[in-house]
């Protein structure tokens, strides 16, 4: 059996702070975004640092870490599809 790592709870982000954008997957935004952000095996939320396949839950959101740039994945609210 593997362990399952629970994702980190990180809460919103701090604009003051270093963070990588987040754009949604759902649309033609990423594409947009990932366009402008160099590609980097990280992404930064209020200046901790992720590995690329990183997940965090902001509380409101779960977001993946794709080469510098967090995509939206999910509502981490269960009354929220």
């Amino acid at each position: 059996m593997s362990k399952i790592k629970s994702i980190p709870h990180v809460g919103t982000q701090v604009p003051e702070l270093k963070n990588s954008p987040v754009a949604d997957d759902m649309d033609d935004e990423i594409y947009v975004v990932g366009q402008e952000v160099e590609e980097q095996p990280v992404c930064y939320y209020n200046n901790k640092s992720y590995a690329n396949g990183s997940y965090v839950n902001t509380g409101a959101e779960v977001l993946l870490c794709n080469n510098g740039l967090w995509v939206y994945q999910s509502s981490s609210d269960s009354d929220k599809p």
